[in-house]
C-alpha cells in the first residue's frame, strides 16, 4: 500500500519544464527522504502534491478521510504570531481547518512533541528549536495520514535536532507516512527508510541506502583486525585471500583488502575463526549519501 502515488507528475512553465513525468511510490509507514540540490524541482513537486500547484501533466493519489485528503506540512519556515501562546496557535489553527478538537487533545498533541510544559508560553519566547516543534505539532491536528516535513532540523542546535529527531522516529512508528526533504544528507541517511534523489525535474536514484550503496559501488573495502598469526598458519591464509584477486595490505595486527559482496567478509571471517586467529574488528569503507549524491550531479 502507498501513501503516494504519482505518475508521470509534469510541471512547466511556459517551454520550461521544472518537474518532468515523475513516477513515484512511497509506501505507507515509511520515513521517505527527496534529495535534490536548489532548483532541482523539489518544492515545485511537493507543491503540486499538496495542492498549492496545478500540474501540467500526469496525477497523483494521497491517502483520503471523512474530510477529503489527509495531509499534513511543515513548511521550512512556520510563521507565527508572537503574542499568541502555543495552545492558542492550536486552538486558532484547528478553528481555520474546521476541526473541532478538545484542549486535552491539542494538549496530547504538545505531549507528542514534548512542548506540554509551554503550554501558555508566547511564541515571541519560544526558541527556534521549540517553533520547530509547534510547526510540527501544527501540522500534526487532523492525524494526517502522510506528514510533509520540509528542512524539519534547519537551523536549530545540536540537542534541538536530536530531539527532533527522536519525534520523527515516534511519529512514524505510530503508523504515520515521512515524506522529508533536507539537505542535512547525514540526517537523511539516519532516519530515512527509502531515498530519491532528483536533478533537473528527473529521479536519478531511488531505493533504501543499502540499495544505493550497492549501485554506486560493487566492490567493498574491509580491514580486519585480528589477533596474532602463527607463522605456520600464514601462507594458507594469505592464499585463501589471494583468491579474491585483489591487493591485499597486511598490517602488525590488520589485513585490508577488497572483497566483491558481503558475503565474502562472512567467509574471510570464517577463515580466520577456522584457524583460531581472533578477530577483534571488522571495519568496512561503504560510500556515504554525500558521495552517492554528487555522483548523480545532483
Amino acid at each position: 500500500m502507498y501513501a503516494l502515488e504519482t505518475n508521470n507528475l509534469t510541471k512547466k512553465y511556459g517551454d520550461k519544464t521544472v518537474v518532468d513525468h515523475v513516477s513515484l511510490k512511497v509506501e505507507k509507514g515509511t520515513i521517505f527522504g527527496f534529495l535534490g540540490k536548489n532548483g532541482a524541482g523539489k518544492s515545485t513537486f511537493i507543491n503540486m502534491v499538496t495542492g498549492l500547484t496545478i500540474p501540467t501533466e500526469g496525477s497523483f493519489k494521497l491517502p483520503t478521510g471523512r474530510q477529503g485528503v489527509n495531509i499534513g506540512v511543515l513548511p521550512d519556515y512556520s510563521t507565527f504570531y508572537d503574542d499568541m501562546t502555543v495552545l492558542g496557535h492550536l486552538k486558532f489553527f484547528s478553528r481555520i481547518m474546521g476541526l473541532k478538537l478538545p484542549k486535552g487533545e491539542m494538549i496530547q498533541i504538545l505531549k507528542r512533541v514534548e512542548l506540554e510544559d509551554a503550554v501558555n508560553v508566547k511564541a515571541k519566547k519560544l526558541s527556534f528549536g521549540m517553533k520547530k516543534k509547534l510547526g510540527i505539532a501544527q501540522s500534526l491536528l487532523n492525524n494526517p495520514a502522510i506528514l510533509f516535513l520540509d528542512e524539519p532540523t534547519s537551523g536549530v542546535d545540536a540537542n534541538s535536532v536530536l530531539n527532533i529527531h527522536s519525534l520523527i522516529k515516534n511519529i512514524a512508528s505510530q503508523g504515520t507516512t515521512i515524506f522529508l526533504t533536507s539537505h542535512n544528507l547525514d540526517e537523511v541517511e539516519k532516519l530515512c527508510d527509502e531515498i530519491s534523489i532528483m536533478d533537473k525535474g528527473c529521479i536519478k536514484k531511488q531505493g533504501s541506502i543499502t540499495q544505493l550503496r550497492n549501485e554506486f559501488q560493487n566492490n567493498l573495502t574491509v580491514r580486519f583486525k585480528h589477533g596474532e598469526i602463527p607463522d605456520e598458519k600464514y601462507p594458507a591464509l594469505e592464499r585463501e585471500l589471494r583468491a579474491y584477486n585483489t591487493e591485499i595490505n597486511w598490517g602488525r595486527n590488520y589485513v585490508k583488502l577488497v572483497v566483491p559482496n558481503e558475503k565474502a567478509i562472512s567467509v574471510i571471517n570464517k577463515y580466520f575463526i577456522d584457524m583460531s586467529i581472533d578477530i577483534f574488528r571488522i571495519e568496512v569503507d561503504e560510500p556515504s549519501l554525500e558521495e552517492i549524491f554528487l555522483s548523480t550531479g545532483a
